[in-house]
């Protein structure tokens, strides 16, 4: 195998009879080089844009949210929640209502989701990093206020700068429809826009109002030891999975418990499929790249005819001989692989310091596509690449068993 490799990788530096091997050499190696470089730069943005989503939900969402698996309310007044509030790993506990209402300002109306907040809500989360007008006030001692998403203010026309108030209507949850006056089937109430926030994310501008709890208990008719789900923030070095069994083995199968990344499942798996099907057309294109080490590794073998012929009055086997070869296309794919991760790499980091390249338009919370290199991606990209230029390196080598070696026996 070292006398293989030393051979090949004097045939893949030393000058040919021809400078068309060489120029053909150097192309395949050149798109091998540029396709590797693509792919860990499209990948790198890929993880980038899953980072800056993460970031900005983890804004909002709580380290674990604890929920059932079947139903919506439940009691959190017994002794199993008493035992999920002493463990030692959690920092806050806040219980929360949520559910959806109708928003009435002036003469529009929009459905809207009523997520009812306890008094940690503003230390589990950076709500404050996020309101773009306003404050973060639920109830000034007079009036009850809430915090609305940016795109459900927009589309009703209000903000935290209205003088009149919001009105909540929700059905009643103990009675009957009552046919003879509409009006008395629901629950209504009036509240103050004290401020607005912003997380760049419709499933939240566009849906969510922040009201106090005891407001949104009153008007989903719930007693004050019921929640439809429950946050807990996490002290600061602890693993939330070690937390989330401890929780689950006190509350049984009836609750899930869910991380930021479980709590947004559907959005960080869409952005997976979207990044590894990138990956696939990618590959696809750097499959062609790759396959031009067909034609310049045939032309080699033609060329070192009369070295194939003394290597065999030398001793060498056929064996020998094929590795040779397979070698040599292998380490063109190879040295343009490393080429294009070490120009692929070094583009990534000149991106994420220097925000070479904009985002187009306005209205973006960043000026440049973020990236995030991951060694995972790496070694993927170049295991792909080591893959196809073996087997791109196949067919010339059994030209070379076929036809040559057949002829210098």
């Amino acid at each position: 195998m070292n006398l293989a490799f030393h051979i090949a990788r004097r045939y893949l530096f030393a000058k040919k009879s021809h400078n068309a091997i060489n120029i053909i050499s150097g192309i395949s190696a050149g798109g091998v080089c540029v396709g590797t470089m693509a792919m860990i730069c499209v990948l790198s943005v890929f993880n980038g844009f899953e980072g800056l989503i993460q970031q900005l939900f983890s804004a909002f969402d709580p380290d674990l949210k604890i929920e059932l698996v079947q139903g919506k309310a439940f009691d959190t007044h017994t002794k199993e929640w008493d035992a999920v509030r002493q463990l030692k790993d959690i920092a806050f506990y806040d219980e929360v209502v949520e559910d959806n209402a109708m928003l009435r300002y002036k003469d529009k109306q929009l459905p809207a989701t009523i997520k009812g907040i306890g008094s940690h809500f503003q230390a589990m989360t950076a709500i404050d990093s996020l309101l773009v007008s306003g404050s973060f006030v639920l109830n000034d001692g007079v009036f009850e206020n809430g915090i609305m998403g940016v795109g459900l203010a927009g589309a009703l026309g209000t903000g935290s700068k209205a003088l009149d108030p919001v009105l909540v209507y929700v059905p009643k949850r103990t009675s009957a429809i009552n046919l003879v006056n509409p009006e008395n089937s629901f629950n209504s109430d009036k509240i103050f826009v004290s401020g607005v926030f912003a997380i760049k994310q419709a499933a939240y501008d566009d849906k969510y109002f922040l009201v106090s709890l005891p407001f949104a208990r009153r008007m989903f008719d719930y007693p004050d030891n019921v929640a439809t789900s429950v946050s807990l923030k996490l002290k600061a070095g602890v693993e939330p999975d070690v937390v989330k069994k401890e929780v689950r083995d006190i509350l049984g199968d009836k609750f899930s418990v869910l991380n930021r990344y479980e709590q947004q499942s559907d959005y960080f798996r869409i952005m997976k499929i979207e990044k590894w099907m990138t990956y696939l057309i990618l590959s696809f294109i750097l499959l062609i790249a790759v396959f031009n080490i067909i034609g310049s590794l045939s032309m080699l073998i033609i060329d070192k005819e009369n070295d194939i012929k003394t290597l065999r009055n030398l001793g060498a086997d056929n064996r020998l001989i094929q590795r040779i070869f397979l070698l040599e296309g292998w380490m063109i794919s190879v040295g343009g692989a490393l080429l294009g991760v070490a120009l692929g790499v070094m583009l990534c980091l000149g991106q994420y310091y220097f925000g070479w390249i904009k985002l187009q338009g306005s209205g973006f919370i960043i000026d440049s596509y973020p990236v995030e290199v991951v060694w995972t991606d790496l070694i993927i990209v170049l295991l792909t690449v080591s893959v196809m230029g073996f087997l791109a390196a196949l067919y010339p080598v059994r030209y070379l068993r076929r036809n040559l070696l057949e002829k210098v026996r």
